[in-house]
């Protein structure tokens, strides 16, 4: 007897967490995020048409970067950096980059371990650059902008 009470039990209470909770989108708006996914992906393709390769090295509280492109595409005198957490969103950075004749600095408070998420991108997001990087073992990445096939 006690089998059968006890999956009947269950099933109420199953019913009960069910009906009292909210089973809500995992993002309420979908539609908007999956345009920018494309739009990202645009950007990627627009860096990938350029031949941009670029080095990022973060040191001791700065960031620098060495951009090149390989059909000589314009570079501008001004870049934005993102590196994100991927856990921990709290902790992501965002910085401008100044520099000319594809050499590029800035400022870059101390980062903690981990795996960052890295996008390098023009200041009109035409084209967007990005990877990851290993910290601290890694202070040092190769972005290389590769087209969708």
């Amino acid at each position: 007897m006690a089998g059968p009470a006890a999956v009947v039990v269950a099933g109420v209470v199953t019913a009960w967490i069910a009906v009292s909770t909210h089973d809500g989108l995992v993002a309420d708006d979908y539609y908007k995020q999956g345009l920018a996914v494309n739009q990202k992906l645009a950007r990627l393709d627009a860096a990938a048409a350029m031949g941009l390769e670029g080095r990022l090295r973060l040191g001791a509280g700065g960031a620098e970067l060495r951009l090149g492109s390989r059909v000589g595409a314009p570079l501008p005198e001004r870049l934005r950096l993102t590196l994100a957490h991927p856990t921990r969103a709290g902790e992501d950075r965002k910085v401008l980059l100044d520099g000319r004749d594809g050499h590029y600095a800035g400022e870059l408070p101390a980062l903690g371990p981990g795996r960052w998420q890295v996008a390098i991108e023009d200041e009109a997001a035409n084209w967007r650059l990005a990877g990851s990087m290993l910290l601290p073992d890694s202070p040092e990445t190769l972005l290389r902008a590769e087209g969708r096939r």
